[in-house]
């Protein structure tokens, strides 16, 4: 999927509207709600047992992703800015909710994300311009691991300086 050409056309979803999708341990989608079909423009049949980074757009530093699969294989939920790419190249956000999934012996069989519809003033006045400072992280490193690990190495220590958790962080945004 990286040949497709990002076209720079925002998407939107109603504030209503909850974007639902549910992955295997592998991050494997096995389920996808209409509102995530018709705003990723794909079929479902295009979705179900693809990778969730199906949709993962270039703007979204692979530091954030680390602390997300890091929060979620530890058994905690997660809540997450993430600019997703659909299918023609456009694009769109969402505030994101990922959370384990259980199954009836209480081991993690998968995991479930609601995605509602984000802040603009946050994306705009915070999210966006620390993103880019953590994709100039990561692309500085000819070394994609170590550039990864370059940016998740600045968003701890941006979240040192302000004494707060990533939790903590990220629900002070949406006040």
């Amino acid at each position: 999927m990286d040949d497709i050409v990002l076209t720079g056309n925002e998407r939107f979803f109603d504030r209503n509207e909850i974007i639902v999708s549910k992955t295997d341990l592998k991050g494997r989608l096995s389920y996808a709600n209409e509102v995530f079909i018709d705003i990723s423009g794909y079929t479902e049949p295009q979705l179900i047992g693809q990778p969730h980074s199906i949709l993962r757009h270039p703007a979204m530093p692979r530091a954030v992703f680390k602390l997300l699969w890091d929060t979620i294989q530890e058994g905690r939920e997660i809540f997450a800015y993430v600019v997703n790419r659909c299918c023609n190249g456009d694009h769109y956000w969402v505030l994101a909710h990922v959370t384990p999934s259980y199954g009836k012996d209480g081991q993690t069989v998968g995991y479930h994300s609601n995605r509602r519809v984000p802040d603009r003033k946050v994306i705009t006045e915070v999210i966006e311009p620390l993103y880019r400072q953590m994709l100039d992280i990561e692309n500085g490193h000819a070394n994609r691991k170590e550039g990864m690990q370059a940016g998740y190495a600045f968003l701890a220590d941006l979240l040192k300086q302000k004494n707060v958790h990533y939790d903590e962080f990220i629900a002070r945004l949406e006040q």
